[in-house]
This record gives C-alpha cells, sequence and structure tokens, in this order.
C-alpha cells in the first residue's frame, strides 16, 4: 500500500512542489508580503483593541484613538493595501532568479509596473481616487498580480532568448547595459497590458482585477468551506507522513486563495460588518500546526517523559523548537515519516482540531483571523494576536494542544512498548558472558 501511494501519490505531488511558478508564488507571499503585512497589522491591532475583554483600560484606549482613527489605519492601508503589488513584484523577481542570465529586480519591476496599470481604469486619470483602486492594489487584486507576475516575467525571458534586445558595444558600464537590456521588454510588454486594460474597461466596464476576481469568486469561496479545510489538512500530514514538505505543496496552491480571505476579513473589520473567512493560512499554522505539521506539542511532552532512552532524547532535542512550531526533529527523529505507528494520529489529530477549530470560527465563538503572525509565535499568543487580541483564541490553541495529545497517546504508547522492548534485549546482548 504504502510503495503505491509512493509512487502514485507522492511522486507526483513532489514534483507540483518542486514546480518553478508555485516557488515563485509561495516566495512572493513569504519573503516579499510577509514583512509588509506585518507591519499594517501592527498598526491594525493598534486601531482595534480587544474590547470584548471588558477591561477600563481597553475601553478608554478605545475612547482615545477613536477621533485619529483615520491617521491610525494610514500605514496599515498603504501597507496591507498595496498587498498584491508587492507580490507582482515578488513572484516577478523569484521567478526571474530561477531563470540563469535573467535580471531579477527588473523583472520584478516590470510585473509590478504592469499590474500597477491593471488596477486603475482607464480613464482620465485625473478624476481617479486613489482610494478606490486601493482595494485592488491589496488582496483583491492577488490573482491579478501572480499571474502577470508570471507572464511578464516570461514574456520577457522570451523576448531577450529571441534577441529582440538593444545590443551595446563593448567596454559599457554594466548599470548602462542592465538598463538597455531590460528596455525593449518594457516597451513592448507594458503597452501590450495598457491596451487589454483600456479593452477591458471599454468592453466590461470593470478592471482586469475585477473582472478576474469576479470570475474567481467561486473557487475563494469553495476553498473556505469545511471540506476544504479538512481536505488541505489530511493532505498536508498525508505527503509529510512520506517525508514531502505537506506545507509546502499545499501553500503553494492555495495561499492566494488564503491571503484573499484575510484580506476580506480585515476590510469587514474595518467596515464594522461581519467577516466570513475561515480558511486563511494563520487557521493551519496558529490553529492547527501547534508545535508544527501534525500538532505535535504534546507529543513531544510524552516523549520527554518516555521510559524509553531513545524516544526520552528525542523529546529533550525536540522541545524548544516544538515550542516555537518547528517540528522537523519530532517527524524525522522520532520517526513519524513512514512510521505504521505513528502515521495514523499524526493524520487524526489535525483533522480533529481542524474540524473542531472550524465551527468554532463559523459560529463566531472565536473571533475571525484578521493578522498573520510568524509561524514560530508561540501557543496561546499566535491565536491572540491572529485574531486581533482575543483570549479565547489563545485558549483554543492550549485546548486543541490537549486534545491532539489525547489522540497521540494509545498510538505513541503502543510505539514506546516496542522501543523499549527492542531497548532490553540490546542491553542484554551488549552485556557480556562471564
Amino acid at each position: 500500500m504504502l510503495n503505491w501511494v509512493e509512487e502514485h501519490l507522492m511522486s507526483p505531488l513532489a514534483r507540483i512542489a518542486q514546480n518553478r511558478y508555485l516557488q515563485s508564488i509561495r516566495d512572493a507571499f513569504v519573503i516579499f508580503a510577509l514583512p509588509v503585512i506585518l507591519t499594517g497589522a501592527i498598526f491594525l491591532i493598534i486601531a482595534n483593541p480587544p474590547t470584548s475583554l471588558d477591561w477600563g483600560i481597553i475601553d478608554a484606549w478605545t475612547k482615545a484613538i477613536e477621533p485619529i482613527l483615520p491617521q491610525i489605519l494610514f500605514p496599515f492601508y498603504l501597507t496591507f493595501g498595496i498587498m498584491a503589488l508587492t507580490v507582482s513584484f515578488g513572484v516577478g523577481y523569484s521567478l526571474a532568479s530561477r531563470y540563469d542570465g535573467m535580471d531579477s529586480v527588473m523583472a520584478g519591476i516590470l510585473s509590478m509596473l504592469a499590474f500597477f496599470l491593471t488596477a486603475f481604469p482607464v480613464v482620465d486619470i485625473t478624476q481617479i481616487s486613489f482610494g478606490e483602486v486601493l482595494n485592488y492594489l491589496g488582496g483583491q487584486g492577488l490573482f491579478v498580480a501572480i499571474i502577470l507576475g508570471i507572464f511578464t516575467t516570461e514574456g520577457m525571458r522570451w523576448l531577450q532568448k529571441s534577441g529582440l534586445s538593444i545590443k551595446m558595444p563593448d567596454g559599457v558600464p554594466p548599470y548602462v547595459l542592465r538598463t538597455f537590456n531590460s528596455l525593449v521588454p518594457f516597451m513592448l510588454i507594458i503597452p501590450t497590458v495598457w491596451a487589454l486594460s483600456w479593452i477591458v474597461w471599454a468592453n466590461f466596464g470593470v478592471t482586469i482585477p475585477q473582472l478576474v476576481l469576479d470570475l474567481f469568486s467561486p473557487l475563494v469561496a469553495a476553498s473556505n468551506s469545511y471540506w476544504a479545510a479538512l481536505g488541505m489538512i489530511v493532505l498536508m500530514m498525508l505527503l509529510w507522513s512520506m517525508g514531502i514538505h505537506g506545507m509546502n505543496v499545499v501553500s503553494s496552491v492555495a495561499y492566494p486563495f488564503w491571503m484573499t480571505q484575510l484580506a476580506q476579513n480585515v476590510d469587514a473589520v474595518n467596515a464594522g460588518v461581519k467577516a466570513t473567512g475561515i480558511v486563511t493560512e494563520p487557521f493551519f499554522h496558529m490553529f492547527a500546526h501547534l508545535g508544527g505539521s501534525g500538532a505535535t506539542f504534546g507529543l513531544a511532552f510524552l516523549m520527554l517523559m518516555s521510559k524509553s532512552q531513545q524516544l526520552k532524547q528525542i523529546g529533550k532535542t525536540s522541545i524548544i523548537p516544538n515550542f516555537f512550531n518547528i517540528n522537523e526533529p519530532v517527524i524525522f527523529g522520532l520517526p513519524i515519516v513512514l512510521n505504521p505507528f505513528m502515521m495514523v494520529p499524526f493524520i487524526l489529530a489535525p483533522a480533529v482540531i481542524v474540524t473542531i477549530n472550524y465551527i468554532l470560527f463559523a459560529t463566531g465563538i472565536i473571533p475571525p483571523v484578521i493578522v498573520q503572525p510568524p509561524f514560530t509565535v508561540p501557543i496561546f499568543f499566535g491565536g491572540f494576536i491572529a485574531t486581533g487580541g482575543s483570549v479565547l483564541a489563545g485558549l483554543l490553541q492550549i485546548v486543541d494542544i490537549i486534545i491532539a495529545t489525547l489522540i497521540y497517546y494509545p498510538f505513541f504508547k503502543r510505539y514506546e512498548k516496542s522501543l523499549i522492548g527492542k531497548e532490553i534485549i540490546e542491553s542484554e546482548n551488549s552485556i557480556p558472558a562471564s
């Protein structure tokens, strides 16, 4: 069975994980967009204190910032609000860096300019308010940012490979050569994108990001369902069980959908309406990957207390990384990979807590996720920050750990018993005969 899964399922998925386009999309979010999002999130948290706590100091803070709320949110709108613009640069840069001889920075700038053109109505630009297009430079423009990042970079690469560039004589300074090598792609691709934007506006009365968002909206809605969340977490854990980085594979495809949900949540909270996005990146990293993929924080403690010397040593090695949601020492040291004893709870525990968490978010017991913290933020603090200051969300992480630990326990004890038996035999065999 394992051989069939390895051959027919894991190998194709591993190739997907190595796809240069999916890797470039992932890098664009993690390397380029995430610092911008986190910076903007600080101001969002300041502007939306956790009033549900009903603390005097929080009520006083809420009243104090009310007159200057637009000023406090100003950095938020110009960081989180240009997320797609950042991603467009990141996709172009990351993809170009995977090709020999391409200028990554110029490819990123070309991608960013092309996307920027599409976000505006093709009318008298002096009559357009920047605030009107800000949404499409943020979460609502992500799909177009990704698509243009790929197509403009591939177009630039094709033009340069075809010799359609301005040749400069020997001895020209490198910075001048760099400019002229990129000039033809810029002069051909930018007008092409402008013409396409004009055609779309003239025929449909919408910008390209608006049009694409409408086309993708059913997929965005489907990605926010319970079955989508369950399917994603099971696939992640199944891949990890075979030694493949499950989060990388799934996120390379799902990241745009997760970030669109997150952006819509932020817009809803700021508008004072109900936020409905559940399946976001923090939904997994903060509320399912507790201690790392597989929710192994409690498992690390079980190993730390184990009577098996092997498991105890792994527990000592893994407990500190687990505190920061890094659990490769558990996955490959226990190991969980290809371990029939531990693969079942490794898949089952996250599936159970994802189910519980989805219900709690869907019913409004836990407030929506509006911030994407780094995945290394420790338990309780990660949930608290992700929801903009909900103590219940932090406590939910702790409850999830307890549930996951209870699921792991019988499987762990069975595996521990087998290892202790082997250690006893090895110990007896190592005693010299008298």
